[in-house]
């Protein structure tokens, strides 16, 4: 295993922020109400649960994996983005990764738990790299051709696919708050079962969609509401939750103005159970799994000039509310592999650091 990195290091990345997020010691939400990650997890969490012992398998096999293999913590590539953002949008900074073997190559070479992409990128080197890192199929995607674009996750193949390419799990998307999530969550509820069935973990990427959540704020990155999208994505048997990290607050309140009437909540969620803290706006995010029993990894963002601290912050955050990982691909595959390889270590740093404790 790589050296693990100082705290001097991780303050470094951290700057101006580090007093404030490696100082924190007064979270709303106790970590003893909390299910945290840890080298018995699967044994802890996972094998009181109904998945059979062909996921629990394939979930030793990620947890397993990599630079934090038994740790309890994950570090995953994800790469849809030819998809999702258009191929060109997203490889153009780096055309390598037109070639989804590179995909696969960076996870390898970045240690990571796992690769998360597409039947076509996975299906096209299966028989090459199944066996050597855990795959995560994504089984579904919003395409950016139809005119105008629209925002509607749809199914590009069968779960049996994934099982037959050799996956460990398969992942899905699911528009929360869209005019089209009802449809979505039959669907994917339906394959995750079916995942289950046929020995795979799954994981859900629980996003928000809907321009009405975008008010004075952007409420898609609202705690409460991504906090309630997790508890929705668990409730469908999500092994491990995606979300973008919290930025603010006050989701439901702000949709409920005026003559409108939206959802149900109590204030107390944004006096007793969160803060304006980044670590208390994760940590609801992390209660909403079940309390931790199944494992939240947050998203490591679109890249920027100040990728390394961005990468760095969202880990310190995640871990230090109770979280199970990152799953960063932009500020990893849109630069040259040596340096996306050193971003993802940067992240897994934080995770093997004694020094960034869980609040």
């Amino acid at each position: 295993m790589a050296t693990i990195a100082s705290g001097g290091k991780v303050e470094t990345y951290l700057g101006a922020k580090a007093e404030s997020l490696l100082g924190f010691k007064s979270p709303k939400i106790s970590k003893d109400r909390l299910h945290l990650p840890g080298p018995d997890f699967i044994d802890r969490i996972y094998t009181a649960t109904d998945r059979n012992v062909r996921v629990l398998t394939n979930l030793q096999r990620m947890f397993g994996h990599g630079r934090l293999r038994n740790t309890g913590y994950l570090s995953i590539l994800p790469v849809d983005q030819g998809i999702e953002h258009s191929a060109g949008a997203s490889f153009a900074k780096n055309p390598d990764y037109f070639d989804g073997e590179n995909i696969v190559k960076l996870a390898i070479e970045g240690q990571c738990n796992a690769v998360a992409s597409t039947f076509g990128v996975l299906g096209s080197v299966a028989r090459k790299y199944a066996h050597k890192i855990p795959f995560i199929v994504k089984i579904n995607h919003n395409e950016l051709l139809t005119y105008p674009n629209k925002a509607d996750q749809v199914l590009f193949g069968t779960v049996k696919e994934a099982y037959d390419l050799g996956a460990a799990a398969v992942g899905a998307t699911i528009y929360f708050g869209s005019d089209q999530s009802g449809r979505q969550i039959i669907e994917i509820s339906q394959a995750f079962a079916q995942a289950h069935d046929l020995g795979m973990a799954t994981v859900l990427w629980c996003y928000l969609r809907n321009n009405a959540f975008k008010k004075d704020k952007d409420y898609h990155v609202s705690s409460d509401l991504t906090g309630q999208a997790n508890h929705l994505g668990v409730t469908i048997k999500a092994d491990i939750i995606k979300q973008k990290l919290a930025e603010n607050n006050g989701g439901y309140q702000a949709l409920n103005m005026g003559d409108s009437s939206y959802g149900k909540f109590d204030k107390r969620i944004y006096t007793e159970l969160n803060s304006d803290h980044p670590i208390d706006l994760c940590r609801y995010q992390v209660i909403n799994c079940f309390s931790g029993r199944a494992g939240l990894i947050n998203s490591g963002g679109a890249s920027g000039a100040n990728d390394f601290e961005d990468a760095v912050t969202t880990a310190v955050i995640n871990k230090r509310a109770g979280g199970t990982g990152l799953i960063s691909g932009r500020k990893a595959f849109q630069r040259p592999m040596n340096e996306g390889v050193q971003l993802l270590n940067a992240i897994q740093d934080v995770y093997l650091s004694p020094d960034v404790t869980i609040a």
